[in-house]
């Protein structure tokens, strides 16, 4: 065993103080024997797809109201961003971490799938008014005088915008390179901060007029731990984490701008009336709870150069909400959102060039489970009668609720949801 231990005090001479911890249990170590002061500066390209099928529930008579939906529209979304950070050891196994990332584009796009046409989409076809009332000598089946939710297709383009800004720390209770008989044991808490300018989804954004504003002015909350103990060429971990969000001075709500063209809210009078207030009609950040489980194995160990392969199973909740979702951009407004799972993996290989310089490269894959994209309740009891009075009492309706979208049977769904990601890092230690 003595033997051993000088072997790998030989071969980890002169790198810094975590170099061989997994990636999710990596701390900036400072003020050690050998490593008066630890940082690390990463920075990185990552490049993330959404593509979602849209579907339209329906309660059809000729089948005795048993529920259908029809297929619409396929969803694709594009976010390229450059991110920043810098993580430093304030103390032995405690770091301090910043980071800041600059997304370059952030593009949406909305098309028919295979079978549907302007002729029978229930999106064109629509005789709906968003209070409910039908459009006068509308008749959806031929769609004369019909007015449709949004044209299709269609497309929104954001971008060349600073993002929110990240503050982390993070402890390593246990180090296993310190004591062999533990495993490595970190808890963390970051905070991302709503820096970013302020999406307003009432506004069409062109590629002749990208939007700059990628914002949702909400402070979000992140607590984590994670543990991982190295055995021979392998090292497993688990992690574990849940974000907490907290609505932020000016977040946006959809009675900022009640009065869209054509109307999007079913009821804009109630805006501001008691029951409410921008609390109650304003974005809705979901929770998000999640754990990954996995393994870095050490392909290559050289003294000077190392290879790595990071293996790992991912699954988050996310519970429902009212945001931006992948029907947002073109309803133009925030959306009551189902909750829903994610279940997938990742991929990664990290080439340690030198003692100071390594790089990291990713790619994850996400299936999200089905989910509402539009589902409003129709309102609150403010009387205290027991029921929501849509007619004897129409204050306690719910501005943001749209008889198109919300109301039973004409409801939308995300299905066949899958998220990809792509990341590669060039990673500098001190």
């Amino acid at each position: 065993m003595s033997r051993l231990r000088a072997v790998v005090a030989a071969l980890t001479l002169g790198t810094p103080f975590v170099a061989t911890a997994a990636d999710v249990t990596r701390v900036a170590s400072s003020f050690e024997d050998e490593d008066p002061f630890g940082m690390f500066i990463d920075v990185g390209i990552e490049h993330s797809r959404r593509r979602t099928k849209i579907v339209r529930e329906a309660l059809p008579l000729e089948t005795g109201g048993t529920r259908q939906y029809q297929s619409e529209l396929w969803y694709k979304s594009f976010d390229t961003r450059l991110n920043m950070d810098v993580a430093f050891g304030i103390a032995q196994d405690v770091e301090l971490s910043f980071g800041l990332p600059v997304v370059l584009f952030q593009d949406e796009s909305w098309d028919y799938v295979s079978g549907t046409n302007a002729s029978n989409s229930t999106i064109i076809n629509n005789c709906v008014n968003a209070n409910g009332t039908p459009i006068t000598g509308c008749n959806p089946a031929t769609g004369a005088n019909a007015v449709p939710l949004f044209n299709v297709p269609a497309a929104t383009y954001r971008g060349g915008a600073l993002g929110n800004m990240r503050f982390g720390f993070a402890w390593s209770i246990f180090n296993q390179r310190k004591d062999e008989t533990k495993p490595t044991w970190v808890v963390g808490l970051d905070y991302e901060a709503p820096t970013a300018p302020l999406l307003d989804p009432s506004v069409e954004t062109t590629t002749e007029a990208r939007g700059r504003a990628v914002g949702d002015r909400v402070h979000k909350y992140t607590v984590s731990t994670a543990l991982s103990r190295q055995i021979g060429l392998a090292e497993p971990y688990f992690k574990m984490h849940y974000t907490v969000p907290v609505r932020g001075p000016g977040a946006w709500t959809n009675c900022n701008n009640p009065n869209t063209i054509p109307q999007n809210l079913g009821h804009p009078e109630n805006c501001g009336l008691p029951g409410w207030d921008r609390k109650e009609t304003g974005i809705q950040a979901p929770h998000v709870a999640g754990v990954m489980f996995g393994s870095e194995f050490q392909v290559l160990d050289q003294p000077t150069r190392k290879f790595k392969m990071d293996l790992r199973a991912i699954s988050n909740y996310v519970s429902e909400g009212r945001y931006y979702n992948e029907l947002s951009g073109t309803l133009r407004k925030l959306l009551a959102t189902g909750d829903y799972v994610q279940i997938g993996g990742q991929l990664a290989v990290t080439a340690e060039i030198s003692d100071i310089l390594s790089v990291r490269g990713s790619g994850m894959f996400l299936y999200n489970t089905d989910h509402l994209l539009t589902d409003e309740k129709i309102g609150k009891d403010l009387d205290g009668n027991g029921s929501v009075d849509i007619t004897g009492n129409p204050a306690e309706l719910n501005p943001n609720f749209d008889y198109r979208t919300d109301f039973v049977s004409r409801r939308f769904f995300a299905t066949e949801s899958k998220d990809f990601r792509l990341d590669l890092t060039a990673t500098l230690r001190f």
